[in-house]
């Protein structure tokens, strides 16, 4: 590790920290029904699809509804993005030609993966999908994906702000609000800005272009020109990463020159998929009216990320030991970067690669602008453990906070067993019920993603698909499956997952991942907005002191990761000590 590595690293979260406030206090305002200065520009727009969609702003939904409406638009997101796929091959916007998207299998696996916000690529994107697919079925669900777990989000935060009531909001309004006022205008500031970058973003076919070398082929022929892919690139990269999506339009997401072509261009999006998630914190302490409780939850999350940032990047800069007594320097110096390069872009080195890919996988994002399957095993431990975390390090937007907050709610509902005292979160009980949609919230993720390992490992059908054996094949199928149901999407990319096997049981993960964790969420949000407020009191646990953030972050660590520690010692544990091995 070098001091210009940390400087960078330092850099990123200085910014990210610094836009908190600004764009937390903007979206309560949005979530709030207040003005705000896009009111001029979208306030006719938002009129304007109210009354075509015969939506009454004005009339809320209890958390059934709310519910009920946020799985049939799912659904019918799910249904039109497969379609669309399906019939690729004869609709428009497709310069190269690219047929209906095969197998069936593969297409709902796609569309599972959007829907769900997952963005699992089990396709390459610059030879599978037509601009139009790229456009009208990708990019048009990583804005409503993501807003999803927003409005899920807010619905929570208003069952803890308002009491004795009976309604969380409409999720028609909030979903046109959060496209329209959040997403939409950070998504064309972020890819006006790639694009001055370098980030291509056009919808002419394929170029040809003249190589610099004239190379020869298998058989000889002379190899004289390239085929360049490109496409409307930018607008899908921005939402992309502010969405915390993570599909790429090339099967090299963020590590494609024309997808992250400079250093200024990464960490740009390194903050694109974080800046909401972090600064929903501080909308948080604004609309139950204690930003202090905001900030420590923000807290608590960046303690654990810098942590985890530090054991990627130490675990990588240390390298392989195999290597050494091969006689290869792997030193950082002024003319090598040093350490573990395998599968990382010079452009970027250990560093930036390190710092990404923590960020990455503590968010749902899933891009990568460096091979996970290429790190050391601890630090394919690191980014594996990012994710068993359960999305409560910023996490996805919308779904990191609400995921925290389910663990806010197991902390203290401990802490008040440990004194004797009923336990209450910003004034409200936390009684059997809490406490038991809490625990199906935080079971669901491990259940599913080691269940499917499990099944998996022990089929012929699924180690067919490892390519590497040992170990190693071991972490990979349980890095897709706890990939899949934590709605991330990275990978390690020795599995061979485009198969019927893989497509089906990994489209059924992200899809319980998504709702079945969600549901739990919005039946906690029906019961807590009906309680009353219990006013503080002097044995009132301070749940934005200090000790409470230190207290949450333990109980993050011992009931969000201590479940996958034997399927850990399976994987990357053996491996790494078989590298250090004599």
């Amino acid at each position: 590790m070098t001091t210009a590595g940390w400087a960078q690293i330092i850099i990123y979260l200085v910014i990210l920290i610094a836009l908190v406030k600004p764009l937390g206090s903007f979206m309560a305002r949005v979530y709030q029904g207040e003005k705000t200065f896009l009111d001029p520009v979208v306030g006719p727009l938002e009129r304007l699809i109210y009354r075509l969609m015969r939506i009454k702003p004005e009339q809320e939904m209890d958390w059934k509804v709310y519910t009920f409406a946020m799985l049939i638009f799912s659904a019918i997101g799910l249904i039109f993005l497969y379609a669309l796929q399906r019939l690729q091959g004869i609709l428009p916007l497709n310069p190269q030609q690219f047929g209906a998207v095969t197998p069936p299998d593969l297409a709902f696996n796609t569309a599972s993966s959007f829907v769900t916000n997952t963005n699992w690529q089990n396709y390459a994107g610059e030879t599978t999908m037509s601009f139009l697919s790229q456009m009208l079925g990708l990019t048009v669900q990583n804005f409503l994906s993501a807003a999803t777990g927003m409005v899920i989000v807010v619905a929570l935060i208003r069952a803890f702000a308002r009491e004795s009531a009976h309604t969380i909001g409409n999720f028609w309004v909030d979903m046109t609000r959060t496209v329209l006022y959040i997403l939409l205008p950070l998504s064309i500031i972020v890819a006006l800005v790639m694009v001055s970058q370098g980030v291509v973003q056009t919808l002419k076919p394929f170029q040809d272009v003249s190589v610099l070398q004239v190379s020869k082929d298998a058989n000889g022929n002379p190899i004289s020109t390239q085929t360049l892919a490109i496409g409307p690139v930018a607008s899908q990269l921005a939402i992309k990463h502010l969405g915390t999506n993570g599909g790429g339009f090339f099967n090299a997401n963020s590590a494609h020159p024309f997808e992250n072509p400079t250093p200024l261009s990464d960490l740009i999006l390194m903050l694109s998929e974080t800046v909401i998630a972090a600064a929903l914190t501080y909308t948080f302490g604004k609309m139950v009216g204690d930003t202090r409780q905001g900030w420590a939850i923000l807290a608590a999350m960046l303690v654990i990320l810098v942590f985890l940032i530090w054991g990627n990047y130490a675990s990588e800069a240390a390298g392989n030991p195999k290597l050494n007594p091969l006689g290869v320097d792997q030193t950082s110096s002024a003319i090598q970067p040093g350490g573990n390069m395998e599968g990382k872009e010079v452009r970027f080195g250990i560093p930036n690669s390190s710092l990404f890919s923590t960020v990455t996988t503590v968010t749902s994002t899933g891009a990568v602008n460096s091979m996970h399957d290429s790190y050391t095993p601890l630090g394919g431990l690191i980014l594996l453990v990012d994710m068993m975390l359960g999305e409560t390090v910023l996490g996805g937007v919308g779904s990191g906070l609400y995921g925290m907050l389910v663990f806010v709610i197991v902390a203290v509902f401990v802490a008040g067993l440990m004194v004797g005292r009923t336990p209450e979160y910003l004034g409200k009980k936390i009684e059997a019920y809490e406490m038991k949609m809490a625990s199906f919230n935080i079971l669901i993720m491990p259940i599913f993603a080691l269940g499917f390992t499990a099944v998996a490992v022990v089929l012929k059908v699924g180690q067919s698909s490892v390519l590497n054996p040992q170990a190693h094949g071991f972490s990979e199928i349980l890095y897709a499956y706890t990939s899949q149901v934590n709605n991330n999407g990275s990978a390690f990319a020795g599995l061979n997952g485009a198969t019927p096997f893989y497509n089906i049981t990994g489209a059924f993960d992200m899809l319980l991942g998504r709702f079945w964790m969600a549901i739990p969420i919005m039946a906690l949000a029906g019961s807590l907005v009906q309680k009353k407020k219990v006013p503080a009191g002097a044995g009132t646990l301070e749940t934005h002191s200090l000790l409470f953030i230190v207290w949450l972050i333990g109980v993050v660590i011992l009931v969000g990761a201590l479940n996958f520690v034997p399927a850990l010692a399976l994987g990357p544990i053996v491996e790494h000590l078989a590298m250090i091995a004599r």
